[in-house]
């Protein structure tokens, strides 16, 4: 009688245990006010209003006597990009800044697509929003989201939103992409309280795919984008159909990831980790512990003190663009260190690097950008969003030079119907605008497995 009692619990146990594994728990927040001051009585302006970027002639005029009045500092000798932004590059940058970048060219092409703004929960929010214009008759556009990170912009967009809206294949599915800028970003207006975090910014915008009229979307992120768009996935599990990331952070650590790093290296085919896997992960405290080191200073400054720092980036256009493009050399690969230039112009053109760059300064935006951090950093690493997992069919798109490696095995304790995983033959952090092709190519698959539709 005791073996069966016995037996009886355990099995008890399982079942529970299994039940509360799979347990499909939303995400819980409440409305907040962002704006100036109180909340106002009576209902939110939601009308939505067109906007163009724009500067005035004043604006450009400080600018350049900004970068004229800028004060050189000589690089080590032999230092390359190992101690920060190289000099030398540097003058040729900021000369070509002066010279040849022509701002008003760029301002063309950021208005080529429609921007728009509307007011939620006491801020602006600014966005993009494409309409496919050939839409074949009797079929509709898939609505997709797609969100920037840090030190990005909407603009590393602009690049795939052609290839998603205007797909060269018939067979190929058509998007209705919207690009909304982070709050406190490009032209999205920054929260003027205290505790604006992921989970915050992700519920504005489920907020905004709903005003624009989509009771059912897909998401689409990397860096900060990617955090954000699972917690919109966390939130409204019913309204995102899929979700689609380039950057998959580790989770908390549990028993079968301690075990990978222990194990994985010389057992590597018992936890599916493949060459790519072993050669990042291993040796672990090299590779997640040296390496991470070294390119995380400023995640510290910006998650303790970003307005000291962030003071000196608002009043110098050099110091601004430094700051910037060195994570877009270091980011996209780590080998670039080694070069003078960076390689930043091997992967991208100074005046897509610079127009990035444009819509900080003309926005004034780096200090609230860099607040990002502290806000969630800030609150600690045990988040009820962090410990919960996601249940909407997920794709993630692994590119070889990302900041952090995620093996598949490790991806699947976080996002638990996961319907692809992709290792992409080349690209590093920034890949909607390093690798647009390759990034549509593999949110298409994803939406094509959701969707069941034919995949190439």
């Amino acid at each position: 009688m005791y073996l069966e009692v016995a037996v009886a619990l355990v099995l008890g146990l399982v079942v529970a245990l299994i039940f509360l594994k799979n347990r499909k728990t939303v995400l819980k927040v409440q409305d907040g006010w962002w704006g100036v001051g109180t909340c106002p009585q009576g209902p939110e302006d939601d009308s939505i209003r067109p906007f163009k970027v724009e500067t005035t002639p004043e604006e450009i005029e400080d600018l350049h006597r900004r970068l004229d009045q800028t004060r050189s500092f000589p690089s080590l000798e032999d230092s390359q990009f190992n101690y920060g932004f190289n000099s030398k590059y540097l003058e040729k940058v900021v000369s070509y800044w002066k010279k040849e970048f022509n701002w008003g060219n760029q301002l063309d092409k950021l208005n080529k697509y429609p921007h728009f703004k509307t007011k939620i929960e006491g801020i602006d929010i600014h966005y993009v929003h494409v309409k496919p214009k050939n839409l074949p008759e009797g079929t509709r556009a898939v609505p997709l989201m797609m969100v920037h990170g840090w030190p990005g912009s909407f603009y590393e967009f602009y690049g795939i939103i052609p290839l998603l809206t205007e797909p060269s294949s018939p067979d190929d599915v058509t998007f209705e992409v919207i690009c909304p800028s982070i709050p406190g970003y490009g032209f999205s207006e920054a929260s003027h309280k205290k505790g604006f975090d992921t989970v915050c910014a992700a519920h504005i915008f489920n907020k905004l795919m709903k005003r624009l009229g989509f009771t059912q979307y897909y998401v689409q992120g990397g860096d900060w984008g990617s955090m954000i768009t699972t917690n919109m996935a966390q939130l409204e599990p019913n309204a995102v159909k899929g979700l689609h990331i380039n950057f998959a952070p580790p989770a908390q650590g549990s028993l079968l990831m301690g075990l990978s790093l222990i194990f994985g290296r010389r057992f590597p085919k018992l936890f599916g980790f493949t060459e790519h896997d072993v050669k990042r992960l291993f040796p672990c405290m090299n590779n997640l512990v040296v390496d991470a080191l070294r390119e995380t200073g400023y995640m510290h400054i910006q998650a303790t003190k970003p307005d000291t720092a962030g003071r000196g980036l608002n009043d110098s256009p050099v110091g601004l663009a430094a700051y910037i493009l060195e994570k877009f050399s270091t980011w996209t690969d780590p080998e670039f260190k080694k070069l003078e230039d960076g390689g930043l112009e091997r992967k991208f053109s100074l005046d897509d690097l610079l127009t990035n760059v444009m819509i900080y300064w003309t926005s004034g935006c780096i200090i609230s950008s860099m607040r990002f951090y502290k806000e969630n950093f800030g609150k600690g690493l045990n988040q009820p969003h962090a410990k919960l997992p996601v249940h909407v069919p997920t794709g993630v798109a692994s590119f070889p030079n990302e900041l952090l490696h995620t093996p598949k095995l490790w991806v699947t304790d976080k996002y638990r119907n996961l319907k692809s995983y992709t290792p992409i033959a080349r690209g590093g952090h920034f890949a909607a605008m390093e690798e647009p092709q390759l990034l549509a190519e593999d949110v298409q698959n994803f939406v094509k497995i959701v969707e069941n539709r034919k995949r190439k």
